[in-house]
């Protein structure tokens, strides 16, 4: 049987989502150390990854279970939740045996908070920090400029190897509360630390060091200005689509 489950994580006390070889502190690692101990060998398979330090509210994996689970879901449940620290499994439910965590999804949403005031020392790893003094209205245009198909070719990790760069954003937003600030971007996927480029390079033309004209130069993969990327801790995966 498959299993979709929908979980929350704490991303500054991981090294990323994703398996590695040199550690098991990954969510994947935890997720499959906490299966193997209820006799689950059943690879981990997410939506898609996040960096080291990004956290996330609404991240889809499935997996795998022998039959002598099938019956008692809900027991599987809070077993996994005994033997996870920093991962909350929010839902969890039977799907067909062809479901698939990435491939099934048409679209991610991620949001991105940051303060202008400087965090407390016991938040400072769950929202980013910009200094006041940008243009709201700026921020607000730059954000525009992403929507719509583009290669994003400037607008991902080097060292990352996708087979097209080419995405389709869907929507941006702003919003703000005081000194915090939410931006939100959906797209049909993301390459690798893209979001971050994307909220950095918006940033920057809100602060005036870069201009409409370069950022939208820049979305049309013409030429590249910016490559910085905005603090992680800022970051949250928070939806995925499905049909």
């Amino acid at each position: 049987m498959r299993l979709k489950a929908t979980i929350a994580y704490d991303g500054s006390r991981f090294y990323g989502f994703q398996r590695q070889k040199t550690t098991n502190e990954t969510v994947v690692g935890r997720l499959e150390n906490a299966l193997r101990a209820l006799h689950i060998d059943s690879a981990v398979i997410g939506s898609g990854r996040t960096d080291r330090g990004v956290h996330a509210t609404g991240q889809t994996i499935h997996f795998d279970i022998p039959r002598y689970w099938h019956l008692d879901i809900e027991k599987l449940h809070r077993e996994l939740d005994k033997r996870l620290v920093y991962i909350r499994i929010k839902r969890l439910e039977s799907v067909s045996a062809n479901f698939h965590a990435r491939h099934d999804a048409y679209a991610r949403r991620y949001i991105y908070r940051f303060s202008t005031s400087v965090p407390s020392p016991h938040i400072q790893a769950y929202i980013a920090h910009y200094a006041p003094g940008f243009d709201i209205d700026m921020l607000q245009k730059a954000l525009s400029l992403f929507i719509g198909t583009h290669d994003f070719f400037y607008f991902h990790k080097s060292g990352s190897n996708p087979t097209t760069t080419v995405r389709t954003v869907f929507k941006t937003e702003y919003k703000h509360f005081g000194k915090q600030h939410i931006i939100a971007v959906t797209a049909n996927g993301f390459l690798r630390a893209q979001v971050r480029m994307m909220i950095e390079a918006a940033m920057q033309t809100a602060y005036g060091n870069l201009s409409l004209k370069a950022l939208q130069k820049q979305i049309n993969a013409e030429e590249c200005f910016i490559r910085t990327l905005a603090p992680a801790e800022g970051l949250y995966l928070s939806k995925i689509y499905y049909p």
